[in-house]
């Protein structure tokens, strides 16, 4: 297990440094990132200097969900590079062959394979956002603030998670298939929005099976001291981001199993 974490460290301390050799590069790269993802929150920003508010929600309040979703995927986005490029470059070309190779386990080899730098920018203006959407709303909980860590972290395991999936699926495919990009890119979008927005089936869907709401909607209810219009009682809030621990095992579980029927393909 130690041996695992040095050897992490080393690779994503080599990645660091290469992607660091040309600073200029990184830092436009950061910086349009956080320009281009904050111009999203800006079609929400100008949704609710029109109405108001939405269904009991004002822009404070939704600036929390905002915040707390992005920068969760941002750190899964740095963690999972390797994950997100399985079946280009390493099932079709067949250099997941070598990797089996290795004494190592192959999830650690992938997280490892580049901690890009780049996602720097959406975890900075989410921050942002989430900072500014505290300060707006007027009921937040102070001594509920401890959520934050807690549901990031549980965010950055569901998007992780789902990167492992979308890579475990490349086992079948070859090929990376874009369809998946509906649960990261797409899980980003609807955890912006309220859950009371979307209908009855796609609530179930992103409390239970993906679970999104559980990682952002659920602990912004508790941190703003709104109760939920759905009944699910607040003490849920403070658990639910377990919920994306618990998707990352499956994800993980999928991924082992998808190693054990791998068939190479060749070089």
């Amino acid at each position: 297990m130690l041996d695992g974490l040095v050897l992490y460290r080393r690779m994503a301390a080599a990645s660091i440094a290469a992607q660091l050799r040309y600073p200029g590069t990184f830092v436009l790269q950061a910086a349009g990132n956080f320009v281009t993802t904050l111009l999203s929150f800006f079609g929400l920003w100008s949704l609710f200097h029109r109405f108001g508010s939405l269904g009991g929600w004002d822009i404070g309040m939704v600036a929390v969900l905002y915040g707390l979703v992005n920068v969760a995927f941002s750190v899964a986005e740095t963690l999972g590079r390797g994950f997100e490029i399985f079946g280009g470059e390493f099932v079709k070309t067949g250099n997941f062959d070598r990797l089996l190779l290795r004494p190592r386990s192959t999830l650690l080899l992938l997280l490892g394979h580049e901690l890009r730098l780049r996602p720097v920018g959406r975890f900075l203006q989410g921050a942002f956002v989430l900072a500014a959407g505290l300060h707006l709303s007027p009921h937040v909980g102070w001594a509920t603030v401890w959520l934050i860590p807690w549901a990031v972290a549980g965010g950055a395991a569901l998007f992780l998670g789902i990167l492992i999936g979308q890579a475990a699926l490349c086992f079948l495919t070859i090929e990376g298939l874009e369809v998946v990009n509906i649960l990261t890119y797409g899980g980003v979008e609807a955890g912006q929005y309220p859950l009371p927005m979307f209908g009855r089936w796609l609530r179930r869907f992103l409390t239970w099976a993906v679970p999104i709401a559980g990682i952002c909607y659920y602990p912004t209810l508790v941190m703003v001291r709104h109760a939920d219009p759905l009944g699910m009682p607040m003490w849920f809030g403070a658990v639910s981001p377990a919920l994306g621990f618990v998707f990352l095992g499956v994800m993980v579980w999928a991924w082992g199993r998808g190693v054990a029927g791998y068939v190479s393909s060749g070089s």
